[in-house]
């Protein structure tokens, strides 16, 4: 089989305006950026078409180290639809430059199922991650200013809640302290998180509009005063600079599968650290334009797709019409206890011990009210006893549709059974209204427990002493009623990446809580994740060469 590389070199792709005339979309309101990208102008959203459109969310299972193929099967199954007649949109997350360069490489799919330009869409695309980090960062300098200039005015703050961000992994700046050095500004202590952690990402995936982006940046809370008063953007003077930042950022951008099938890409917050999910004015436009919009969230099901329900849907009303969960088995002889490296190797009895993570994934997909349609993602190297076991439990034992996707390997026609399956789930049953795991009015603390002790499986939760006083200003706030956002291993339903398989009963140890004031949720930092991820010992970065005009390495 050819590289992704030379797949993507060989498509036949068309100009953005011809896939934007595929949608009807007016030659006016497309801004190409080159030939193969655009950004479309949010007044395209109309209401009424996305009440009638088909809202189609791609989770997985537990995934591995090199993932589980939910982009691809996404991709896939937007072409598959294509292929038996049905007008499906995608609207996905945009690639980091941290995972391009760190462990997992890019994030346009593989094989046969690609979003394309895949080069520019890994790299700069439409300058939308810059656009964050400089709105991000423009704000921390500006708050390093005013503390500086108003220091002999007595102005200072008992708290500093925000840091900056890059979008490249880089251990070393995780913890740091700024203003060394005489007229540098104050000493103080600092940090940075990577660029889909930010608030300001978050803020952009979850605003309606415009005047909604506005309301939810002026909100930010930068720190709390020594007489206990939050200072916010609005007080620092600074929510006109970030509007006039993301102007441009705030519009979802339209490209092409290889198939041409249209798919907005529109912003990028990682699962493990923040909501995983793309945009909503994003899935609102595939939802405008596709009698079925496919959309995804981030690694598995305990992270992604809960808060792409209790987050995201909660935010802006929406509610899925299916849910389709992505497995494979090489993830789920990993979760039946063999080695990460031993995975691709046929071990029955693994897989079948390994059922625990996916039987639980589908539970607590169904306590969300959600049809399930299991997909398969075929892999090379998998036998068919593996794949017929994981059918036979997935029909017979948990009376779920399954079916195997090929399209990494065949393309449209390798989704085509997949996209039959799932239109015939929607046709006669589909998901009931959204079913939230938690109501507003619960405290943080209960809301925790629900998602920890309830979805996970955790037997306690224990919150440790940094947790405690965040809380305790929260509660002085008045932001209980935010949504928890859960910052955790994605490997495992517990806080411990190496605790694959059945972990019921862990301690679920909070170890802090950060508020998000604009993007109305709160973050709760679980275990030992980072909001700034590390390089591993051989980073994608030295798999990566560019040559006459063509990137390789960087699929």
């Amino acid at each position: 089989m050819k590289t992704d590389i030379e797949i993507a070199q060989s498509a036949e792709m068309k100009p953005i305006t011809e896939v934007a005339a595929s949608l009807n979309i007016p030659a006016d309101d497309v801004e190409p950026y080159g030939r193969y990208a655009a950004k479309i102008p949010l007044k395209l959203t109309d209401k009424e078409r996305c009440s009638k459109s088909n809202l189609i969310l791609v989770t997985a299972i537990s995934p591995t180290q090199a993932g589980i193929g939910k982009t691809t099967v996404s991709i896939g199954l937007a072409m598959g639809m294509k292929a038996i007649g049905r007008n499906a949109v995608l609207a996905l997350r945009e690639p980091s430059l941290g995972p391009c360069f760190g462990m997992k490489g890019g994030a346009c799919g593989g094989g046969y199922t690609q979003v394309l330009p895949m080069e520019k869409i890994n790299l700069h695309f439409t300058g939308d991650m810059h656009a964050i980090t400089t709105a991000h960062n423009l704000l921390a300098a500006l708050l390093d200013n005013y503390l500086h200039q108003h220091l002999k005015d007595g102005f200072s703050l008992s708290k500093r809640l925000w840091n900056r961000v890059m979008d490249i992994n880089d251990r070393s700046l995780r913890n740091i302290v700024t203003g060394l050095g005489k007229g540098n500004g104050i000493v103080q202590e600092s940090g940075f998180d990577i660029t889909p952690a930010s608030e300001i990402m978050a803020i952009l995936c979850l605003a309606n509009d415009e005047s909604d982006l506005r309301r939810r940046i002026s909100k930010i809370l930068l720190g709390i005063t020594y007489d206990g008063k939050p200072f916010t953007v609005a007080d620092l003077g600074a929510t006109g600079a970030v509007m006039a930042i993301l102007s441009e950022a705030i519009n979802p951008n339209l490209v092409q599968t290889i198939a041409n099938t249209a798919a907005f890409i529109h912003g990028g917050p990682f699962a493990n650290i923040a909501h995983g999910c793309n945009s909503v004015v994003a899935t609102k436009m595939a939802m405008t334009f596709g009698e079925y919009a496919i959309t995804e969230a981030g690694f598995g099901a305990d992270l992604g797709a809960e808060k792409f329900f209790d987050i995201k849907c909660r935010h802006a009303g929406l509610s899925p019409r299916l849910t389709v969960l992505v497995v494979t088995a090489q993830a789920l002889k990993m979760h039946g206890g063999v080695a990460k490296d031993k995975i691709k190797e046929p071990d029955f009895a693994a897989l079948v011990k390994g059922m625990y993570n996916l039987d639980r994934h589908v539970a607590n997909l169904r306590r969300f009210g959600q049809t399930v349609v299991v997909a398969v993602n075929h892999y090379n190297g998998d036998t068919d006893e593996e794949i017929n076991e994981i059918l036979r439990h997935c029909r017979e034992d948990l009376h779920l549709r399954a079916e195997v996707n090929y399209a990494y390997s065949e393309g449209a026609e390798g989704a085509a059974k997949l996209a039959e399956t799932v239109v015939e789930a929607i046709d006669n049953e589909p998901s009931k209204p959204l079913q939230l795991l938690y109501n507003d009015d619960d405290s943080i603390e209960e809301k925790i427990e629900k998602v920890a002790c309830g979805y996970y499986g955790a037997g306690s939760v224990t919150m440790m002493p940094a947790a405690a006083r965040t809380l305790k200003l929260i509660k002085e706030l008045g932001l209980t009623h935010y949504p928890i956002c859960i910052a955790k291993t994605q490997y495992s339903f517990s806080t411990d990446a190496r605790a694959t398989g059945n972990t019921d009963g862990y301690n679920f140890i909070v170890r802090d809580l950060v508020i998000n004031a604009g993007a109305e949720m709160i973050v709760v930092i679980a275990g030992d994740i980072m909001r700034m991820p590390g390089l591993p010992k051989k980073p994608q970065a030295e798999n990566i060469d560019y040559s006459e005009g063509v990137f390789y390495g960087l699929s």
